[in-house]
């Protein structure tokens, strides 16, 4: 009997103490499939945050945000159909300028390049960009110069980083690429790490709910003449608006891809002039009215800045973007704007 009670006890301690042993090693072999599993959803959970489409990994590369010209002999332009953001803003007289601002694509050819203002250098601010333009107002080199934003300026690379294409003369000439941005950035010893802050976008789901009176049309005059005025034309098949400039629909000039536009966002703000050259002061501080456009439909709204970014609000919420590219216009006058409702509606 006793023998058997030596045995009993014998495997019990056999038993438990091999328990013991598998277990810290069944840890120990599960924390890097966790620790995999984990990395595997943030990467397909990755999205790029000016845009709000899919990405590949996380995203550690800072905005560039250009100048680029809008005079008629400048167009069509070359990139801007791959900017994730536009500004579209007044510069002198009834002249707009765009401030382009790419991070998920990157543009063999951006331009014509144009020079800074004071106020463009402030609404990159909001992106964390690297600020690009050829040549600057004596307000915009105050600003830049100071270290209030990073830069890259064409007149220290005019010939190399920056080219000058032979179809227009100056200064509707000037041409750059991403890549060539980037190198003048690491010749000025710039970072080019880092991110944006996103926008906050709407999910699949929700899309199908946003809400707004149906409308084919919306024409954004800056001024009174009609070279600068621009249309935004909903195209349902593609769910996108296309944009004409005096009535002739913007294309990027080498591969004649349209611009297609997920959010047209347009916003009131006051104008003045400031000197002799025609130059101007834009409020960007103080909100007003504005209209969004999104999935063929036209909702009216505030406009604040918020942290550098003129976003729409209602009701005191943001309101979020469709995935895709956002084309913000700011102008003098929000009366000026006229509306085309969808036909049978």
């Amino acid at each position: 009997m006793k023998w058997r009670w030596v045995f009993l006890l014998t495997f019990v301690f056999i038993f438990l103490n091999g328990c013991n042993n598998e277990d810290p090693e069944a840890g120990r072999e599960q924390e890097p499939q966790q620790e995999k599993n984990v990395t595997e959803t943030e990467e397909e959970a990755a999205f790029y945050p000016l845009s709000g489409e899919a990405a590949e990994g996380k995203i550690n590369q800072r905005p560039v945000a250009v100048m680029v010209n809008n005079h008629p002999k400048a167009r069509p332009q070359s990139g801007l159909h791959e900017a994730d953001v536009v500004y579209e803003v007044l510069a002198e007289g009834e002249v707009t300028r765009f401030l382009a601002i790419y991070q998920s694509k990157q543009p063999e050819i951006i331009g014509p390049v144009r020079s800074a203002r004071d106020y463009y250098v402030d609404l990159s601010k909001g992106f964390n960009s690297i600020y690009v333009s050829h040549g600057w107002s004596p307000g915009a080199q105050e600003k830049l110069e100071s270290g209030e934003a990073d830069f890259v300026n064409g007149l220290f690379y005019d010939g190399s980083l920056f080219w000058r294409a032979d179809h227009a003369k100056a200064p509707h000439n000037s041409y750059t690429s991403y890549k060539n941005i980037l190198k003048g950035a690491e010749k000025d010893e710039i970072s080019t790490e880092g991110s944006a802050e996103p926008f906050t976008f709407y999910t699949e789901e929700e899309l199908s709910s946003i809400e707004g009176e149906k409308v084919d049309k919306v024409s954004v005059p800056f001024g009174k003449s009609k070279i600068y005025e621009s249309t935004y034309q909903y195209n349902k098949s593609l769910n996108k608006y296309e944009r004409l400039s005096n009535g002739e629909q913007t294309i990027d000039r080498e591969t004649k891809d349209p611009v297609l536009i997920s959010n047209v966002f347009i916003v009131e703000a006051n104008h003045d002039i400031k000197d002799q050259q025609g130059r101007r002061t834009i409020d960007l501080e103080s909100g007003g009215q504005g209209l969004l456009l999104q999935g063929g439909g036209a909702k009216g709204v505030n406009w604040e800045n918020r942290d550098g970014r003129i976003v729409p609000v209602s009701a005191g919420e943001l309101v979020k973007f469709v995935p895709g590219m956002t084309w913000i216009c700011i102008v003098p006058d929000y009366s000026m704007i006229t509306i085309e409702p969808a036909k049978g509606e």
